[in-house]
């Protein structure tokens, strides 16, 4: 049960207080597929300018990824520099350029809209549109949206939102979305909105899970050496969907699960820059990690 991801395939130039790296491999529908190749197979739909090395669609090939829907237009590809202070949970963004990614419509291939489970990378509301009206009928929709989405198309977005089932956003885009303070009332707010699943993404801080009825709380795991937060968000929502689809299971104790396999493969982006860290991790590193974070919550209420 493979997953359909439409987002960015872009290069980025990232400084933190540990280091810098120019013109690396990034993007949003990048860090999704190649995170949620681990555990599923991917379909990824993206444009890339003329000056996109071969190379890197090779290694997203050898992820196996299906890159049957990117396409290569003329012009150059996405762009994006930011800088992290020690607050490593924001970045500055230093210059955006669209590029290709300014005219870029989302045309499914062939077999791609019938697609059990789909994530909607962060990208121009009214395009996620376009792509929900080109598949049948997905298990699962999820999808996440940034700020400037929320503030320059939210109408848009709001009519995007009632066909989903899970949204996945951080802290302040939920406060904002919801315009409450407060993020329990935000929550609720947001959940009224549409989704059946409002996944939180708090940085260092974990991930909080609501739902109608419920409040899930997981920790992030604990690191010592974090050289790199772009992409984590991404990668974090590529291995929860992927746990999904891999088991086919949308109960409420699997999505749980699936959040803290989530929580697991963004654990490993941030210890290098760009998907240096996911080019070599394997999966006996995702189980154990997994464990490691499980032990950090268990705990015997009774004495």
């Amino acid at each position: 049960m493979g997953i359909l991801v439409i987002g960015s395939v872009a290069f980025d130039s990232v400084e933190t207080p540990f280091g810098q790296v120019e013109e690396v491999l990034g993007g949003s529908g990048t860090y999704f597929s190649t995170s949620a190749s681990f555990f599923t197979d991917v379909r990824l739909v993206a444009v890339v300018g003329e000056d996109f090395p071969p190379e890197h669609l090779e290694f997203l090939r050898s992820r196996g990824v299906d890159l049957s829907g990117v396409k290569t237009a003329p012009g150059r590809t996405f762009r994006w520099k930011g800088r992290y202070g020690y607050d490593l949970n924001e970045a500055q963004t230093l210059d955006t350029q669209l590029n290709v990614f300014a005219a870029f419509r989302p045309e499914l291939p062939t077999g791609f809209e019938d697609a059990e489970y789909i994530f909607l990378a962060n990208i121009d509301p009214e395009l996620q549109m376009e792509v929900l009206r080109q598949v049948r009928r997905p298990r699962l929709i999820a999808c996440d949206t940034m700020n400037y989405w929320i503030g320059g198309k939210r109408e848009a977005l709001l009519q995007t939102l009632k066909s989903v089932d899970t949204l996945v956003i951080n802290e302040g885009e939920t406060r904002q979305l919801a315009g409450e303070a407060n993020l329990v009332k935000a929550a609720r707010a947001v959940l009224a909105m549409g989704p059946k699943t409002l996944v939180v993404k708090r940085g260092e801080y974990g991930v909080l899970m609501f739902t109608e009825h419920s409040v899930f709380s997981a920790p992030a795991y604990p690191l010592e050496s974090v050289f790199d937060p772009t992409g984590a968000g991404d990668t974090f929502a590529g291995g929860f969907i992927g746990y999904l689809a891999a088991t086919g299971n949308l109960s409420e104790h699997n999505i749980r699960r699936g959040i803290v396999f989530g929580s697991v493969m963004a654990s490993f982006t941030v210890e290098d820059f760009s998907l240096n860290r996911l080019r070599t991790l394997h999966h006996d590193e995702i189980q154990d990690r997994f464990r490691q974070i499980k032990l950090l919550t268990e705990f015997n209420v009774e004495e």
